[in-house]
């Protein structure tokens, strides 16, 4: 009885777990069979397999060969265990000696000629391993830079199954892969795609209330709504949000990247400490924006969005379902997507900024004179974000239009360099007074500790507002975090009277 063993990885969502594969060579008649929970794409595995172990000069068994995928409780999908089903083959045909195949993990996608392809997710994959104790990896070469960003685990490079079988020890026969266009391998739709530089706060003509109000939302970690007539520069500001927001911590750092490793886009940006932004079309599906797809779910737009920004634009042509669908993960900060073969869970803990024109024609503010819409299409174009979506946004802000450029343009403007210099000293007291519980921003505070520390002329201001409606128990509370953000970035120890009434402003400003 000969058994061979390789090691691989498997991903649920970004949840790793060790996948154990067992080629069993046994007499009988010509066959190949892959158990243990495989989807159809790893089922395929078997004619890429068989065809790349030939392509390596192996003569493949003319017997029963039987392949076990453990635990077989967990779903496997995906083309990356190809190699290490075609590591424990060879390992059970003696091609490969066992014991150079272990505390080492396989991962590739093999083609019909032998040559080893890339795969997505390495990442959170390699992470994984190094936290198990693994000592070597071996992957394909055009990861290899991906590979590099891990420390700790001994990398191996293939290009070739042959390859494989030469560095583990054994002796093939096959021709080594050349450089050019056939080798180019990918499955993301953004290959070549290269992220724009970001812009400056000080190209932004005027707004100076609209700037204050972004920084106070990447100080303190808050929602944002900004509503506007079309040109008033919306969207230019919202772009530039990511340019004043605190650097990404090193293990913050590592999860966005997990996720873009996981979605394929990891090359177009490496691990870098500027937070994400996401823009989604107001055409997106409910799983472009939350995450869905056959089989195990794929990450959506809030999930690649973590730890950075969430942009909305014309957030009233959203669906509404789609919209309804992010009152969970704004509370949360995770998402669970459930399917038949089990559930995965991505991390949403991301800023959520929505833009919205104030109608449907977009010119019903001042006077409203120009406005065209009737009073009922106007109702029910900003229906479209409901009262617990509106309730969860922290700042409501208008942005007028900008009519005198030549003023303006003299006043004295604010870079995003000064800006992000304030968020992070903000940040940087409200991570120190939250260092025990957790928190490293208000937003995150809980309503206990902000009525426990806030003082009870500042929470009186809370309570008129709530007596009179103008704010819910759940904008109550967000209030309160806004006046500890303002106290943070005015460099006070605790919010007075102005800046709680400033806090409950900016909540109640869009109507």
């Amino acid at each position: 009885m000969t058994i061979g063993s390789a090691l691989s990885v498997g991903l649920l969502g970004l949840k790793a777990f060790l996948v154990q594969i067992q080629a069993f060579i046994s007499p009988g008649l010509p066959h190949f069979s892959i158990i243990g929970l495989p989807d159809a794409s790893l089922s395929e595995a078997r004619e890429r397999v068989k065809s790349a172990c030939q392509a390596s000069g192996f003569r493949w068994p003319d017997t029963r060969v039987t392949v076990n995928l453990s635990p077989a409780s967990m779903p496997k999908r995906g083309s990356s265990h190809d190699l290490a089903i075609a590591a424990s083959v060879l390992s059970a045909a003696g091609m490969i000696p066992p014991d150079q195949l272990i505390s080492s993990i396989v991962l590739g996608e093999v083609n019909l000629d032998g040559t080893v392809l890339p795969i997505h997710g390495l990442l959170p994959i390699m992470l994984h391993a190094r936290d198990h104790g693994m000592q070597r990896i071996v992957v394909p070469a055009a990861n290899q830079d991906e590979a590099k960003l891990i420390d700790g685990l001994e990398v191996l490079c293939v290009r070739h199954v042959g390859e494989l079988i030469e560095l583990l020890g054994g002796n093939a026969r096959y021709t080594a892969p050349t450089d050019g266009p056939e080798m180019i391998h990918t499955t993301d739709d953004t290959a070549g795609f290269t992220p724009p530089a970001l812009g400056d706060m000080s190209e932004v003509v005027g707004q100076r209330t609209t700037k204050w109000a972004l920084q106070v939302a990447a100080a303190g970690g808050h929602h944002l709504l900004m509503t506007g007539p079309p040109g008033s520069g919306k969207t230019m500001l919202a772009s530039r949000m990511p340019g004043i927001m605190c650097p990404l911590t090193p293990s913050e750092q590592l999860e966005v990247a997990s996720i873009r490793s996981l979605c394929g886009t990891l090359p177009n940006y490496g691990i870098t400490d500027v937070p994400p932004f996401e823009a989604p079309h107001h055409t997106s599906s409910t799983a472009a924006l939350v995450g869905g797809g056959s089989g195990t779910a794929r990450p959506g737009a809030i999930t690649r969005a973590h730890h950075g920004i969430l942009f909305m634009d014309e957030a009233p042509e959203f669906a509404t379902r789609t919209l309804q669908t992010l009152r969970e993960p704004l509370e949360s900060g995770y998402v669970a997507i459930s399917r038949s073969k089990g559930t995965a869970f991505y991390p949403a803990r991301f800023q959520l900024v929505m833009a919205a024109n104030p109608c449907p024609c977009g010119f019903a503010y001042g006077t409203g004179e120009r406005c065209t819409c009737r009073e009922r299409d106007r109702i029910k174009y900003f229906s479209h974000l409901s009262g617990p979506i509106l309730d969860r946004i922290d700042i409501q802000v208008e942005v007028p239009p900008v009519d005198r450029i030549a003023t303006q343009c003299n006043e004295p403007v604010e870079s995003s360099r000064d800006m992000r210099r304030a968020v992070i000293l903000a940040r940087t007291t409200a991570r120190e007074r939250f260092a025990r519980f957790g928190w490293s921003c208000n937003a995150q505070a809980s309503g206990e500790w902000l009525h426990k520390h806030t003082s009870d002329k500042a929470l009186t201001l809370v309570n008129r507002a709530l007596e009179s409606h103008r704010l819910s128990l759940r904008g109550a509370d967000r209030a309160l975090r806004l006046a500890w953000t303002l106290a943070d970035l005015a460099g006070h120890v605790s919010p007075g009277c102005d800046e709680m009434s400033q806090g409950i402003t900016l909540r109640t400003r869009v109507s």
